[in-house]
């Protein structure tokens, strides 16, 4: 009994900071991304996707439909670093982040900036893995609009 009250101590006590932990690491792969698009550095960038990732946007069109976009990750990373005279400048405001063992969900609200302009804002959606050489980003999915911006 001694030892099952021990164990159940012990992985009460080490859980919350394993959990703070990864997400720490989670939230520096994610800076990591923006660190990359603000720099035009497709290796920084790079690094921290998985090679799979997928990227997709849920857009309002003109005629008040809503249609799922989808853009190849080669193409968003040929974009970014495509010399360009403005930073490409996203602020988040760190949201809701989920674990579950090699698994990691992550809601961002977002402003867009190119240079000093403001040009959209939104929600991203992450999903991570965890792999051998650390948390990747396999999938973002994002709102964009521009009004109605969270503060």
């Amino acid at each position: 009994m001694k030892k099952l009250l021990f164990m159940a101590l012990l992985m009460a006590s080490t859980t919350p900071a394993f959990c703070q932990t990864a997400k720490d690491d989670i939230k520096k792969v994610i800076t990591t991304m923006f660190d990359g698009m603000r720099k035009g550095d497709t290796a920084i960038l790079r690094s921290a996707f998985h090679k799979d990732m997928v990227l997709q946007s849920v857009v309002n069109k003109r005629d008040g439909s809503t249609a799922l976009v989808t853009e190849k990750a080669d193409d968003f990373v040929k974009q970014v670093g495509t010399p360009h005279k403005e930073i490409y400048d996203e602020r988040i405001t760190w949201g809701d982040i989920k674990i579950d063992g090699d698994l990691a969900s992550v809601w961002t609200p977002y402003k867009f900036y190119v240079g000093s302009q403001f040009s959209h804002c939104g929600v991203d959606f992450y999903q991570l893995m965890k792999t051998a050489t650390g948390w990747k980003i396999i999938y973002i999915v994002d709102t964009r609009r521009k009004d109605n911006c969270v503060e």
